[in-house]
């Protein structure tokens, strides 16, 4: 990253120049020292994410790529990562066994060679950079891929192609679909708008109705339970790998782009046959009716267990044969409506009387001792 920009803007490496990102309104705002330091929180939960996306395709061709700052040195995973993203083959031959820095150097090159024909332009990036491990062009290199192969190149599902499409950049563009998904929420940004979980979920739901349908519920003071529980059933049934941790997701410290990264994966994520989809619940609906259609407001409370149960509670007003219903998304559950006998409070007045000389009109004399019973 430039020493001169924020954590979330393009590194060394640029994006295409047709899809490059526009600057923040912030971007002039001087970064902090921490921000810079090479040990940075963000900058390791970036160099995560890209790892895990480079081996995201790579496994289909038995590579793996362990530390992103040495193990492209050699050139053969970075011509493999770009044969599997474009679907293409090197336009030159390269060392199959780049024993000699020689060797590593010109397998680099002709990978940066293919990017040039395929119109990706670098930036202040060579292949000695690669071979000697300069982690931050590495970096900006891995986005632009990132860019190009991920978000700028796919058409999505529910996407027109237009003049004005054609003008956004790739954040606008992943933005805009996003908002599109979750006009519910006021997503405007790739980091603090998704630091409770809520919006995960949210997102989960909504390109798989069913998958996350309490996600309004959740407990924002539980963030990582929440993006961990949106992020596995993604994972499971729509097919998104977890390129970045549910811890790492909310962390305050998590760039843009690695947050993009993830969420890129959406607008193409199908739902596989089987998923658990539960319908949308909204408890808040109970109520119990009493005699006469007499009605009587529940409260409803979340128990927030493992089961997802709800405690009911009301208070009956009149005495007799009540009616309460209990529906699951609009549909009565088994034995409902549920008939309920309300009968009079313990201890009725009506049914109490009292008697003896103490509660006689006449017959009582002051200072002398006197009594009554009260009889049920």
């Amino acid at each position: 990253m430039s020493q001169h920009s924020r954590p979330h803007q393009s590194s060394a490496a640029a994006p295409l120049s047709n899809t490059a990102l526009s600057p923040d309104k912030d971007a002039d705002m001087p970064a902090t020292e921490k921000d810079l330091a090479e040990d940075a929180p963000w900058k390791k939960i970036q160099q995560n994410t890209f790892t895990r996306w480079c081996n995201e395709h790579l496994k289909c061709v038995n590579k793996r790529i362990a530390n992103l700052q040495t193990d492209l040195s050699d050139g053969l995973r970075l011509i493999a990562l770009l044969e599997v993203l474009s679907q293409k083959k090197m336009f030159r031959k390269y060392n199959q066994r780049p024993t000699f820095r020689q060797m590593q150097l010109e397998n680099v090159s002709v990978a940066l060679e293919f990017l040039d024909r395929e119109n990706i332009k670098l930036v202040s990036i060579d292949s000695k950079a690669i071979v000697d491990g300069n982690l931050k062009l590495i970096l900006g290199l891995i986005w632009t891929l990132i860019l190009h192969y991920s978000i700028s190149m796919p058409m999505w599902d529910e996407e027109e192609e237009t003049e004005e499409s054609k003008q956004k950049t790739p954040k606008q563009r992943l933005l805009g679909w996003i908002q599109n998904k979750l006009p519910e929420l006021p997503i405007t940004n790739f980091n603090r708008d998704w630091q409770t979980g809520k919006a995960l979920g949210a997102l989960v739901d909504s390109c798989a109705p069913g998958l996350c349908p309490d996600w309004d519920s959740w407990d924002q003071t539980k963030p990582v339970d929440n993006a961990r529980e949106a992020m596995q059933q993604a994972d499971d049934w729509l097919g998104v790998p977890q390129v970045i941790t549910p811890e790492e997701i909310v962390d305050p410290n998590v760039d843009e782009h690695s947050v993009m990264t993830y969420l890129s994966q959406f607008p193409k994520a199908k739902l596989k046959p089987g998923a658990p989809l539960r319908p949308k619940l909204n408890p808040k609906k109970a109520r119990a009716y009493g005699p006469a259609g007499h009605r009587e407001e529940a409260k409803v409370t979340a128990n927030n267990d493992k089961n997802r149960t709800y405690s009911v509670f009301y208070v009956p007003k009149v005495t007799g044969q009540h009616k309460v219903t209990v529906l699951f998304a609009g549909q009565h559950i088994s034995k409902s409506p549920f008939e309920v006998d309300v009968g009079m409070a313990q201890g009725d007045s009506s049914k109490v009387t009292a008697q003896g000389p103490g509660l006689e009109p006449a017959g009582n004399i002051a200072n002398k001792s006197t009594y009554f019973d009260v009889l049920e």
